[in-house]
């Protein structure tokens, strides 16, 4: 009997870093792929990721749908605890052998807390890693539930091993997000922008362009729509067509979302174009040709290394995390944003980096699924043990 290896998917984001390990699970003889899709993936004014879902061949075994309008951090934390009451459902149903779940977003605990207490093995992507806000408490969470972890670099294992982790639990596999780049062509369709609908300006594929993601900062709630206002003067100041993604559905994303819309009902679109959600691929040959990527998503981080993309990251949320040349750190602060977009569109490209892997993880990660026996009964222990 394959061993049933079930993914939850709760983001557009989320996806992107998931898909070629479900493709592998997918392909795989000895596994049998059961997707569960969730939270804001669901949602149209986050980018209805399910309808990319589907249309990559991932037919959803079930749908849960976790979000309570408002987000706040009281609307996170009730999201929370609806998406453990219904995974546990589905969980319940599905019978799987294995839950994955991927990174530190609210929803990735949620699933770890059902299928941990129902006694399901959890499997993780990411854990290891140092950021900042919630999202690095909710990583290491996480870890400490998982019983197969599935770090994207050397020091994440590293981390893993210090918190405590037994190491046959751990297998550096690199971060499956960089699998989709590795042998995809790069080169910009002429009607990408189009084709990506949006609202805003007209942008051409033939001149330069800027590429701006900035989420909310859970911890710094209160302050996003003060923080978006210092990118946006930065961004106009650039004076580029611009490439501007909505935020995500964390604590917070009202306010940003509120300084965008402010934006365009008082001085209109200018150069901007807002899109809610690119296909995974679509999204890797928008940020690989961009002069620049600004804001804080950690796309700049991960998948810009491998592509080489100028990135100026602004403020705390990814403040720590590991990095290649390709990216400097920006304050919320206009002209600090500035300077340092203006210097990374002068340098142009840089080297690739694999800090994040070579684009095998998804493969690797569904042999060790298919292979590895999992024992539920964790225990900590050190290197000296």
């Amino acid at each position: 009997m394959p061993r049933k290896i079930c993914v939850v998917v709760n983001s557009r984001a989320n996806y992107g870093r998931i898909k070629s390990v479900m493709r592998a699970i997918q392909e795989h003889p000895d596994l049998e792929l059961q997707t569960i899709v969730g939270a804001s993936a669901l949602l149209y004014r986050f980018g209805h990721a399910v309808d990319i879902i589907r249309a990559d061949g991932f037919e959803p075994s079930a749908t849960v749908y976790s979000i309570v309008e408002g987000e706040n951090p009281t609307t996170m934390a009730k999201s929370t605890g609806m998406a453990i009451m219904d995974l546990s459902t589905q969980f319940e149903n599905l019978a799987p052998d294995v839950v994955l779940t991927v990174a530190d977003r609210f929803e990735t605990i949620a699933t770890a807390i059902a299928a941990s207490y129902m006694n399901i093995p959890v499997a993780h992507t990411q854990g290891g890693e140092v950021t900042g806000s919630i999202d690095e408490s909710v990583r290491h969470a996480v870890s400490k539930l998982a019983h197969l972890h599935f770090p994207a670099t050397d020091l994440a294992k590293d981390y893993l091993l210090r918190m405590g982790e037994e190491p046959v639990r751990v297998h550096m596999t690199g971060c499956p997000a960089i699998d989709l780049i590795a042998d995809l062509d790069l080169s910009l369709p002429d009607d990408l922008f189009e084709s990506n609908k949006g609202v805003g300006a007209t942008l051409d594929t033939n001149q330069p362009y800027l590429v701006v993601l900035q989420h909310p900062v859970t911890t710094e709630f209160g302050q996003g729509f003060q923080q978006i206002q210092e990118t946006l003067a930065a961004v106009l100041a650039l004076d580029m067509q611009t490439a501007w993604l909505w935020p995500n559905v964390d604590a917070g994303s009202d306010d940003v979302s509120k300084g965008l819309r402010l934006h365009r009902e008082r001085v209109g679109d200018g150069k901007l174009h807002f899109y809610r959600n690119f296909s995974p691929e679509d999204y890797a040959r928008l940020i690989a040709n961009a002069a620049c990527l600004i804001g804080n998503s950690s796309s700049g981080l991960r998948e810009g290394a491998y592509l080489g993309t100028p990135t100026v990251n602004v403020g705390t949320r990814q403040s720590d995390r590991e990095h290649g040349a390709n990216v400097v750190h920006a304050a919320y602060d206009r002209a600090d944003i500035e300077a340092k977009a203006r210097a990374q569109i002068a340098h142009g490209t840089f080297d690739q980096s694999k800090l994040f892997g070579d684009g095998s993880a998804g493969r690797k990660i569904a042999d060790i699924l298919a292979t590895t026996e999992i024992n539920v009964q964790k225990r900590l222990t050190y290197g000296s043990e």
